[in-house]
């Protein structure tokens, strides 16, 4: 996304701007993953050119496994720089230069929250089990801010003592 485009938000707009993580999957040809995972870093360089696009990982089949899938996980700014770079003829393009190197459509699926951190072959992980990882992340971090900041910041007013800690967990947890 242009400067200008990140300049012109609303202040509500950043607060809570999220991007847009989606995981495709390929299924390449016998024969043709070389060609594909090379066609596949040229084509990830070329698509940084449009706009909205943040960020592209090409996730390989495990080494010594019968799997031809490729997975792609790419991250947009937002819904409508997602839509524009699928219907973008670079897109179109893309896919008529790989099709002799694939079999059937590619598939894609939005990922949400921290589903696009925990990457498994077998598939996200359950919910829950996503929420208790953040859990085990949060509460020991909060425990320390309080017990090291707490007497410091208790003079504050509630929400600003509240904002520096928010502040706080959320620089150690990223």
């Amino acid at each position: 996304m242009a400067a200008e485009g990140l300049i012109s938000r609303t202040l509500s707009d950043l607060i809570f701007w999220m991007p847009i993580h989606i995981a495709i999957t390929r299924q390449v040809r016998p024969g043709c993953e070389a060609e594909f995972q090379q066609a596949l870093r040229e084509f990830f360089q070329t698509s940084f050119a449009h706009d909205g696009v943040l960020g592209v990982t090409m996730i390989l089949p495990p080494p010594g496994s019968a799997s031809r899938e490729f997975g792609v996980i790419r991250t947009f700014t937002d819904t409508k720089a997602r839509d524009e770079f699928y219907a973008s003829d670079m897109f179109k393009t893309w896919e008529q230069k790989i099709q002799p190197l694939v079999e059937g459509d590619w598939e894609q699926r939005p990922l949400c929250g921290l589903e696009a951190w925990f990457r498994s072959p077998d598939g996200p992980p359950p919910r829950w089990k996503m929420a208790t990882v953040t859990l085990l992340g949060v509460y020991p971090v909060s425990l320390l801010i309080g017990f090291f900041l707490g007497p410091h910041l208790r003079n504050l007013s509630l929400p600003l003592y509240l904002f520096i800690a928010s502040a706080l967990m959320v620089s150690c947890l990223t």
